[in-house]
């Protein structure tokens, strides 16, 4: 058993000293007290279904559903968006879901292991590393985002809601980049240590202990917000179709939404399947998880919109902001609401934890790669993640301080991240996952899987949309 009293000691001892002989001994006092868990040499595995399903549902769940969402379906017609949503979720997204977690159960392995399994020539080498690298990519940037949420949490408690409501409290806070760095690092610190406890103690006990507050938190918040007058026009406008704002952007715009809501074509779900026991029903799972994900997504609707509109004016521009939603008009709502720091600290702690869990499976994502590639312990592992994140992350918040002037394809660090994993690599890991299903695996051998440990009710749908569509609309 890890003695975490001592790992966090050494922990805040490197962080007060700096100096390069100390953090070598931190990064092997580290790995040597990991190493003593005995995970080196046998694949964890979640406890039981309910324990997938939480650790699952708590990856999917994140800032994709807090702030894109929403913003999304008020930019793309509200009602129809969720209509189209809905569709592409129950039949592709449960599709690609579903495969993925098999192939991680039927081999046993992280994304590069799962490919591999099926031969060693240089596309299943290359979908493999795809599949595995764009976690390693994104958990960097996402934790720096964690970071604001940090600090934003953190003012919130301090009880400073009208400075957090001023025009330019944000951007302050982003340029600023010794701010932004630690609270960058409490983040990831947060992560590593959540990872470095392992399948069963770490990521599935965080999960079943996040998400159900984190659902509660949203709900509690929905009622309240809803109760509201005026709320009742954003609730309207959420739901309602709005056909003049339809076109075929609405479901390109669903489509990539509903990759990045359900951690599709990230690496994920092929680690977590391979932590998946034989019995586990995937099937079933993946429509719970759907379900947890989906349901999230509708309360942070129902949340923000209604909000903005009950007390900022429904303004169509705060609405459709995208990430400034959440760090400069939600904080202007609060400061409206006049119930002092309370809606804040509930709202950013929802948040928190929704971005905690989302980090928390994209680092073992990672953990788990290295882990199966070079045969090192998962304290070693954990470590070269974090490192790689602190690397990554540091570089996206130079990006808005001393590097910003630096400006790659004219955008800022973190938005090339954010472009090169969203617009360029997900797409290219979708399309090989649906071709070494078809071409390498076969759908029945990951049909037999499904159904190795339940009843397949949707096999027909499944096969006939392998079987004809997913190519073309992976790209």
């Amino acid at each position: 058993m890890i003695q975490w009293y001592i790992v966090i000691d050494r922990i805040s001892r490197f962080i007060r000293s700096f100096s390069p002989g100390s953090s070598k001994s931190l990064l092997k006092d580290v790995v040597t007290l990991t190493e003593k868990t005995g995970t080196k040499d046998s694949r964890s595995s979640f406890t039981g279904s309910f324990g997938y399903v939480m650790a699952t549902a708590a990856s999917a769940v994140g800032l994709g559903n807090i702030w894109r969402f929403p913003y999304l379906a008020a930019r793309y017609g509200g009602g129809i968006f969720l209509i189209v949503y809905l569709v592409l979720v129950v039949t592709f997204g449960h599709a690609m879901l579903m495969s993925e977690t098999a192939l991680g159960r039927m081999t046993r392995k992280s994304p590069v292991g799962a490919f591999q399994s099926f031969g060693n020539s240089l596309p299943l080498r290359f979908g493999g590393w795809i599949n595995a690298i764009i976690p390693m990519l994104i958990v960097p940037y996402y934790a720096f985002i964690g970071g604001w949420i940090i600090k934003y949490l953190y003012e919130y408690f301090a009880g400073n809601t009208v400075a957090l409501a001023g025009d330019n409290y944000f951007t302050d806070f982003i340029t600023s980049f010794s701010s932004a760095e630690i609270c960058f690092i409490i983040f990831t610190v947060l992560t590593f240590l959540v990872v470095l406890l392992g399948v069963g103690n770490g990521v599935e006990k965080a999960s079943k202990v996040l998400m159900p507050i984190l659902i509660l938190l949203a709900i509690v918040i929905v009622v309240y917000t809803i109760a509201q007058p005026g709320a009742l026009e954003g609730v309207r406008y959420f739901l309602i179709p709005n056909f003049r704002k339809f076109s075929w952007m609405t479901l390109v715009a669903a489509m990539g939404q509903m990759f990045y809501s359900l951690s599709i074509a990230m690496g994920v779900l092929y680690t977590y399947g391979s932590y998946l026991k034989k019995d586990g029903d995937i099937e079933k799972t993946s429509r719970l998880v759907e379900g947890f994900d989906t349901g999230v997504s509708m309360l942070a609707g129902l949340m923000i919109i209604p909000a903005v509109f009950a007390f900022s004016g429904g303004s169509e521009d705060s609405i459709q902001s995208g990430p400034f939603l959440m760090f400069v008009t939600i904080p202007k709502v609060f400061e409206n609401m006049g119930l002092v720091d309370i809606p804040g600290i509930v709202f950013f702690l929802m948040v928190l934890f929704a971005a905690l869990t989302s980090s928390i499976s994209m680092m073992e994502s990672g953990v788990s790669t290295f882990m199966d590639q070079t045969g090192w312990s998962r304290g070693k592992c954990s470590v070269l993640m974090g490192m790689i994140m602190l690397l990554l992350g540091t570089a996206c918040a130079l990006g808005y301080s001393v590097w910003s002037s630096v400006q790659p394809l004219g955008m800022s660090i973190l938005d090339l991240f954010d472009f090169l994993t969203n617009s360029i690599l997900m797409p290219i890991a979708a399309l090989s996952t649906c071709l070494l299903i078809i071409k390498k695996a076969g759908i029945r051998t990951v049909v037999e899987e499904i159904r190795s440990s339940s009843r397949f009710r949707s096999q027909r749908t499944y096969t006939f949309l392998y079987g004809t569509y997913p190519p073309s609309y992976c790209l």
